[in-house]
């Protein structure tokens, strides 16, 4: 039993290091873009995505087909593209493990984590409601299960926002590259 539990903790490391270092490579990326600015702005436009993503499910099976999928898809590339940026940008703490991280940056993960819980479960208790609502209309139950779906992937999606609009700059020096002596 101790074998298996030094196995597991042996992969488990292995498996923080692997992270620590996809992490030390996206530091680098995008050294420019990282203000409150840009964050900001790549906020907006993961929220607004999200917004486009749950009209594209309100008008599924209500819309001509193509409104549905010009929403749905574009909704889709613009959240998920903003998104991914937003996720460079803020760095470990939207993705990394909890012990890699600072007191104060694991104050800021937790803090946004929470607000994004609950703001999802508020999106989950809609898509309950929108369930029932549209339940006894034709395609009611596709209907309920796009519009889960949207409401899903918004509320995944909080957290990064959250972070990308609340944390304040990067220190530039955090970012220079050391030149080895």
């Amino acid at each position: 039993m101790s074998e298996g539990r030094g196995r597991l903790a042996t992969y488990w490391e292995r498996q923080q290091e692997r992270w620590e270092e996809l992490e030390r490579k996206r530091a680098l990326r995008l050294p420019t873009w990282r203000t409150r600015k840009r964050r900001r702005t790549l906020s907006v436009f993961v929220v607004a995505g999200n917004l486009v993503l749950i009209t594209g499910a309100a008008l599924f099976h209500r819309a001509p087909e193509v409104v549905f999928f010009v929403c749905w898809f574009g909704g889709s590339i613009v959240a998920g593209g903003a998104h991914y940026l937003l996720r460079i940008l803020t760095g470990k703490m939207s993705n990394g493990f909890s012990a890699r991280l600072d007191e104060r940056e694991r104050e800021w993960r937790h803090r946004a984590t929470f607000i994004s819980y609950q703001l999802l479960v508020a999106l989950m208790i809609i898509g309950v409601f929108y369930g029932l609502i549209v339940s006894g209309t034709e395609d009611g139950g596709a209907r309920g299960a796009m519009m889960g779906c949207a409401l899903l992937v918004a509320g995944t999606t909080f957290s990064g926002v959250i972070l990308g609009w609340s944390l304040p700059d990067d220190d530039p020096e955090d970012f220079d590259e050391e030149i080895p002596a």
